[in-house]
């Protein structure tokens, strides 16, 4: 008998049908002897139904009432699967985030989860019935609702394993596993039987869309081991764990790709200490996260060009902010271009293999892709192109690095 938590996303509850589909696994996990807690997100395109309406009803609404009415897509989930459960006899009972309580902190729209009671659910799975979970959603310290942002299932789900002290957590979602690269642009892709905590977290924050960033970053801390399945196919998924030590690690394990991107080069601008400092500082009290970051200093040593990414949905308030402090940071123009892609191989290989990156240069220049910024770290090399050529380099590198099904 194990303790399993299993998230459902949006599209395996998509409608009645989805459901009843979902809980027949729920069902069948049960009747293997399992302890089993579901959390599930709101049903396809409910959220941003929701969403819509909110800003239909004000442009600058406030943050608690938007996250009182997205969270209710949860709600209407996590009751009709209660509902469907019950009718095939299985117990069930539907929560809520503030009814565990799942306590987090006060930052509307992107809370963050800072403790759970898990008692009354564990002691429930502990007498054989199933504990529904809305996910997305949490408890403010002044007991308002609170989401967790886009895709905050997954950190709900991963957050709840590791406070049930689950033996695992099972994601599904509408793929049936974690690819080397995307299927529907590389198709010679192939499903990764197993991937670290480590290539995982690279690949979402590059990109990957099979699971969020925050869940990822909460399983390697916690330890918590996620398989990602397919909601509608039985087959073998990915397995998320630690590293194995003493394996033979394939040099690149996947590659990730990101179009939301858009680069920005300040020209001209004083090379001196603190400018730096001067350029990036009020983009981070906006709250802009920026990316890759190169700085080319001239020949004679007086002004340097800054370039950067950040988010295509940050652009124009980066563009903004750097025009109200131009006097402040001294720059002569900026230079601007949203039709760029980042993509990044990834692999804990990398660390014990010389010529990853040189690799990736030289397939890329076989095909006449130009690189326009390169950023490395332990395991993963990064590089922004032309969106033009984005198919054209994703395919091939995944040839380059052997990543093709046979």
């Amino acid at each position: 008998m194990a303790r399993i938590v299993q998230k459902f996303g949006g599209t395996s509850v998509a409608n009645l049908d989805c459901i009843r589909n979902v809980a027949v696994r729920v069902k069948a996990a049960c009747d293997a002897g399992n302890q089993v807690a579901v959390v599930v997100s709101a049903m396809a395109g409910e959220t941003n139904k929701l969403v819509d309406l909110v800003k239909q009803a004000s442009a600058l609404h406030d943050s608690a009432e938007y996250d009182a009415i997205v969270a209710t897509g949860e709600q209407v989930t996590a009751g009709l699967l209660s509902i469907v459960l019950q009718s095939m006899g299985v117990n069930a009972r539907s929560f809520l985030g503030w009814q565990l309580p799942i306590k987090t902190d006060g930052i509307h729209g992107r809370a963050r989860i800072d403790d759970i009671d898990g008692s009354q659910a564990v002691s429930l799975m502990e007498k054989g019935h199933v504990v529904v979970i809305a996910g997305f959603q949490g408890l403010s310290p002044d007991n308002r609702v609170t989401t967790l942002g886009r895709g905050g299932s997954d950190t709900t789900a991963v957050a709840l394993a590791a406070a049930f002290k689950a033996d695992r957590c099972e994601i599904y979602t509408d793929v049936d596993g974690v690819y080397t690269c995307d299927p529907r642009i590389v198709p010679k892709a192939r499903k990764i039987d197993r991937i670290t905590y480590e290539e995982m977290l690279e690949m979402a924050s590059q990109g990957a869309k099979v699971l969020q960033t925050r869940s990822v970053e909460m399983a390697m801390n916690f330890n918590v081991p996620v398989t990602v399945l397919s909601s509608f196919e039985d087959k073998p998924g990915t397995i998320v764990a630690a590293e194995i030590e003493n394996m033979e690690q394939e040099v690149v394990t996947g590659i990730a790709y990101d179009k939301n991107e858009a680069k920005i080069t300040l020209s001209s601008v004083d090379d001196r200490p603190g400018v730096a400092a001067a350029i990036f500082g009020p983009l981070t009290e906006a709250e802009i996260n920026v990316d890759m970051i190169v700085q080319n200093v001239s020949a004679d040593g007086k002004t340097t060009d800054m370039t950067f990414t950040v988010s295509e949905a940050d652009f124009d308030r980066t563009i903004d902010h750097l025009d109200r402090h131009k006097s402040e940071i001294g720059f002569k123009e900026i230079l601007a271009d949203r039709n760029v892609a980042k993509i990044s191989v990834v692999g804990v290989g990398m660390r014990s293999h010389a010529g990853v990156a040189q690799r990736m240069f030289k397939a890329l220049a076989d095909k006449g892709v130009n690189i326009q910024v390169i950023s490395t770290s332990e395991i993963k090399v990064s590089v922004l192109i032309s969106q033009d050529y984005l198919e054209l380099a994703l395919r091939a590198l995944h040839t380059a690095y052997g990543l093709d099904a046979e």
